[in-house]
């Protein structure tokens, strides 16, 4: 896999790995990572296998399932981070599919602190309209056509973010539009996990505009954490000066006036 540490001048305060979204590229994240090192924290950002700077070859070719990127590629994110920052508090900052998957992961007992945001158990029948129409064609409609004839999904050309490997897609699909989200899988392509693994901080954050993941998908998320001591955070576009901020712009520089309060 290829990413990127974010290193502060000094000891960093702590090491965060920022584990990433479906369909956005590693590089998406450098602005805030960036800001994190001026805030005394090491950060580490990275593409899952097979996709953006972590591609060896086309998309088509590849056989990643999300399973393997939630669970092999996380977890194997999280030893470099601790091996390159040892003796450091560990964090985890994880975006959409990169807040869910924690409880797979056999390191889940060292994160010190968990943040995750805009990360929910959503069904397709919780997208509000317009939207709900939107994500029912992405996955009844052009999405498996063209994931089926082409080997892989043209995200690029839906809007959605960059190329995806076709079984990242068809599973992402099958958990979207099943009830118990990835539940189902458990036991067969994810492991059986360890739900009350991690007992550190957890912050939950939920963007209010955010129609791909709702705040009430991201609370139900809560459940998955018995052990943890939870907060929550909305954030609200307009306590930001911000007209819409959706699914991924809470990490674009125009809206950094969020970024103090998602680590708060």
């Amino acid at each position: 896999m290829s990413g990127t540490l974010h290193r502060p001048k000094g000891a960093p305060k702590a090491a965060i790995v920022l584990h990433g979204a479906t369909g956005v590229p590693h590089r998406f994240y450098r602005h805030f990572a960036q800001w994190l090192a001026g805030q005394g924290y090491a950060c580490l950002t990275y593409d899952y296998r097979d996709f953006a700077a972590s591609a060896e070859g086309h998309v088509r070719r590849s056989s990643a399932t999300m399973a393997e990127w939630g669970v092999q590629d996380q977890a194997a994110a999280q030893r470099f981070l601790e091996e390159a920052c040892p003796e450091t508090p560990l964090w985890v900052i994880g975006h959409s599919l990169g807040g869910l998957m924690v409880p797979f992961h056999e390191g889940a007992g060292r994160i010190d602190r968990l943040i995750t945001i805009a990360s929910g158990l959503v069904h397709l029948g919780e997208h509000p309209w317009p939207y709900r129409a939107v994500a029912a064609a992405f996955w009844y409609g052009p999405g498996p056509l063209a994931a089926k004839l082409l080997g892989y999904l043209p995200a690029k050309a839906f809007g959605t973010g960059r190329d995806l490997p076709a079984d990242v897609y068809w599973q992402w699909r099958r958990w979207c539009t099943t009830k118990g989200f990835y539940l189902g899988d458990v036991g067969r392509v994810l492991p059986v996990p360890d739900w009350r693994a991690f007992t550190g901080d957890m912050k939950l954050v939920a963007i209010a505009d955010d129609d791909l993941v709702p705040p009430t998908t991201v609370w139900r998320h809560m459940q998955n954490f018995p052990e943890a001591r939870k907060s929550q955070l909305t954030v609200r576009p307009a306590d930001y000066g911000a007209k819409k901020i959706g699914h991924i712009g809470v990490f674009q520089p125009q809206n950094a006036t969020i970024w103090r309060d998602l680590i708060a």
